[in-house]
């Protein structure tokens, strides 16, 4: 099996609930959507990056691994572009005894499910149409994806939280309507956490804007937060 790797590389976990914890980061190679607000642009195609076979692949992580290391997070691109790698990859690294935690788009179920029981921190990041990340036809198909991970994530009663990022061009409607669909499938327990996270740098949004999402996800879910990316604020990759 090959794998196509972007970067290994340690830093502060700059997103989420587990945000400042010493993280391996491995990007894999690969996405099928292009954000206006993405920052890794460079790791979206799928021949970016340096190929191996799984055991180099398993040889450069151990290089890497640094002690006190917290977790190690499969990004990307989008690692569900590359499912049964990360899966193998993610085995590997229980096998160490390390927690593994998946960053992904989640837009396609059964490739989720394939690496979900290898994974203990699941992050589903759902989209809204701003994102311009795919055309309004195609939008509902893959929401329905996102929202299927999310309900096999809480089956397996993983350590699961909730991202939507916004910008200046979120609309307050799409995004109630987002919500309420993510609470028609997660009651407050099913999640360890609700994060909402401005963009940066571009198209950013307002503290009204911010207040206004943060009052549509309270009345479902009390712990919301709204956090910025850490890494970008102390210069951290």
């Amino acid at each position: 099996m090959k794998v196509r790797l972007f970067e290994i590389f340690t830093s502060l976990e700059g997103e989420g609930i587990l945000y400042g914890t010493k993280t391996l980061f491995v990007r894999l190679a690969g996405c099928p959507f292009t954000c206006f607000y993405c920052d890794t642009k460079e790791s979206l195609p799928l021949d970016s990056g340096q190929e191996y076979n799984l055991d180099e692949a398993c040889d450069l992580l151990d290089k890497h691994l640094q002690s006190k290391t917290y977790k190690v997070n499969f990004t990307g691109g989008d690692p569900l572009i590359q499912h049964e790698a990360v899966a193998e990859l993610a085995k590997y690294i229980k096998s160490k005894h390390i927690p593994t935690y998946l960053e992904s788009s989640c837009f396609d179920h059964k490739r989720f499910s394939h690496v979900l029981p290898y994974i203990d921190f699941v992050k589903i990041e759902l989209k809204t149409l701003d994102s311009e990340f795919v055309d309004a036809k195609h939008y509902s198909t893959l929401l329905e994806n996102a929202l299927e991970c999310l309900r096999l994530a809480i089956a397996s009663a993983k350590t699961t939280y909730i991202k939507i990022v916004v910008s200046a061009k979120t609309e307050s409607e799409p995004f109630e309507e987002l919500v309420q669909k993510i609470f028609k499938i997660a009651r407050p327990n099913d999640l360890k956490g609700f994060i909402i996270q401005p963009t940066y740098g571009i198209a950013e949004p307002n503290l009204p804007k911010l207040l206004a999402f943060y009052d549509l996800v309270y009345p479902h879910y009390n712990e919301v937060r709204v956090v910025p990316q850490l890494h970008k604020l102390i210069g951290a990759p």
